[in-house]
C-alpha cells in the first residue's frame, strides 16, 4: 500500500499566514506602480507648468548672454591688439636683425675680397721672383757653359 494520501492537505497556520503575506505584497507592488505612474503624470504636468513660468527668466538669460558675448567680444578685440602689436615687434626686430646680418656678410664679403686680391698679388710676386731668379739661374749656367 502507498503512504500517500489521497485526501487534500490541509494547511496550516503559517501557510495561511504565508498565503496572505503574498497577496498583501502582491497588492502592495501592484498600488506602487500605480502611484508611480501616477506620479510621473504629476511631474509632466508640474513640468510643463514651470516651463510656462520660465519664460520671463530666458529673457533675463538673453540680456546676460548678450552682455557676455559684449565682454567676450571686447577681450578679444583687446588680445587682437595686443597680439598685433607684439607681432609688429617682432617684425621690426627681425628686420634689424637680418639687416645687421646682411651688413656683416658684406662686410665678410669685402674682407675675404681684400684678402684674396692680397694673397694672389704676394703669390704673382712670389711666382715671378722664383721664375726670374730660375732664369738668372739657367742663364749663369749658360754663360759659364760657354766660357
Amino acid at each position: 500500500m502507498s503512504t500517500n494520501s489521497t485526501k487534500p492537505e490541509e494547511k496550516g497556520f503559517f501557510e495561511k499566514v504565508k498565503e496572505t503575506i503574498e497577496e498583501l505584497w502582491e497588492g502592495t507592488k501592484d498600488k506602487a506602480e500605480d502611484i508611480k505612474d501616477a506620479a510621473e503624470d504629476k511631474f509632466d504636468d508640474l513640468k510643463d507648468k514651470v516651463t510656462a513660468k520660465k519664460a520671463p527668466a530666458k529673457r533675463k538669460t538673453a540680456t546676460t548672454a548678450h552682455k557676455v558675448i559684449t565682454k567676450a567680444k571686447g577681450a578679444a578685440s583687446k588680445t587682437k591688439a595686443a597680439a598685433a602689436g607684439v607681432k609688429a615687434k617682432a617684425e621690426t626686430k627681425a628686420k634689424a636683425i637680418t639687416a645687421k646680418a646682411k651688413k656683416e656678410v658684406a662686410d665678410l664679403k669685402v674682407k675675404a675680397a681684400t684678402k684674396a686680391k692680397t694673397t694672389a698679388a704676394t703669390t704673382k710676386k712670389t711666382a715671378t721672383a722664383k721664375t726670374g731668379a730660375k732664369a738668372a739661374g739657367a742663364g749663369k749656367k749658360k754663360l759659364a757653359a760657354a766660357h
